[in-house]
């Protein structure tokens, strides 16, 4: 096979393929003969200065690779030169996307079966109980400590004994509060019954008898329960009624600025009509007892929801009266407001009796009609 080699013409620097050149015998190169076998190669001599870099030639065609001679051995490695400064760090690369959000956590697993139990040791035996011991003798009873009582602030309950009147001692009956009581000061009555059959006269003013649900006041006798002669009380809080139907009224009122207040009062059912029943009333005033206030009571299954008699004045609001013959009105000044009536109906829920005043505060009927529930007013004035 015919080898064309390159030489580098030196005087024009440029590649030729040609045996001969003409240029080529300025430097004293004669032409290449062909190639002779491989020798095996020798050491490598040392590097000559290199010459300066010619133009480039166009490349020629590549011949076909020989076959690769034995590698020679390596040369001493030189001295490695100094390492230059660190270049500055190049801007970071910020390809990268933003972090998609986390994905929602899975669903926990199921728990494994929980082991079994390993068994119970055995107890012990219980030890035979030691013999008790004999009970000592008693002492002696201390005294008894001292209660002080408050006469402002006095506790009853039915059917206690010994009772000094405080809330963990507490009197017998109202009667025996009402001696113990200063004006001004309070009577608590416990739930339970209360039978009366003589008046519980109330003397003292500014009093609060407070009745607790269930506290009972039960008239076995043809006379009030209960008369208020001194100012400024207030009864509060009691059901009344009575064993039988007495001609007489639960409360009577004879002193000022008396107030009966939330309380619940009626008689035993009577038969027939009601102008044929036993006089019973819920409340009376005496003639001249000024500034009562009735309010906010429940009175029914009684002959009159109270007699009001002539002279007296005072309010009476908010009350419920049903199955009666009403409020009695004799010559008497008394307001009437926000009254109700349930049933069965009062034969009348307001009588205005002859002499009773014209005016303030009944005139005009229409107007104290409509300022209790379009009571049923009898105006025999």
């Amino acid at each position: 096979m015919l080898i064309n080699y390159f030489k580098i013409c030196k005087p024009c620097y440029t590649p030729c393929c040609i045996p001969t050149c003409e240029n080529n015998s300025s430097n004293g190169v004669g032409p290449t003969g062909p190639m002779g076998p491989m020798g095996i190669q020798g050491p490598t001599g040392p590097t000559g200065p290199l010459g300066p870099q010619g133009a480039q030639g166009i490349s020629g065609a590549t011949g076909p690779t020989g076959p690769t001679g034995a590698t020679g051995p390596t040369g001493a490695t030189g001295i490695q030169g100094l390492i230059g400064p660190t270049g500055p760090t190049g801007p970071m690369d910020s390809g990268a996307g933003p972090t998609g959000p986390t994905g929602p956590t899975g669903a926990t697993g199921p728990t494994g079966p929980t082991g079994p139990t390993g068994a119970s040791g055995n107890d012990g035996a219980t030890g035979p109980t030691g013999a008790r011991g004999a009970t000592g003798p008693t002492g002696a009873t201390g005294p008894a400590g001292f209660e002080a009582v408050n006469p402002y602030d006095l506790y009853v309950r039915s059917g206690t004994v010994g009772g000094i009147g405080t809330q963990s001692s507490p009197l017998p009956t109202i009667e025996d509060a009402l001696d113990l009581v200063q004006d001004g000061g309070k009577i608590t009555v416990d739930f339970g019954t209360y039978p009366i059959d003589q008046t519980i006269n109330v003397t003292k003013s500014n009093l609060t008898i407070q009745g607790s649900p269930n506290a009972n006041i039960i008239l076995t006798a043809q006379t009030p329960a209960i008369l208020l002669t001194g100012n400024g009380n207030t009864i509060k809080g009691f059901t009344f009624t009575s064993d039988n139907p007495y001609a007489t009224e639960f409360i009577q009122i004879g002193g000022d600025s008396n107030r009966i207040y939330q309380n619940i009062i009626y008689g035993p059912t009577q038969a027939g009509s009601s102008d044929t029943w036993v006089t019973n009333r819920g409340i009376v005033t005496q003639g001249g007892a000024n500034n009562t206030w009735i309010d906010d009571n429940i009175i029914y299954s009684l002959r009159q929801c109270g007699y009001l008699n002539p002279n007296s004045t005072g309010y009476i609001t908010h009350n419920v009266a049903y199955n009666t013959r009403g409020w009695v009105v004799d010559q008497a000044l008394f307001e009437f407001s926000g009254n109700s009536w349930g049933s069965p109906a009062n034969a009348v829920d307001i009588a205005l009796l002859s002499g009773t005043t014209s005016g303030v505060p009944y005139d005009n009927i229409s107007q104290l009609q409509s300022n209790n529930a379009n009571a049923n007013i009898s105006d025999q004035r």
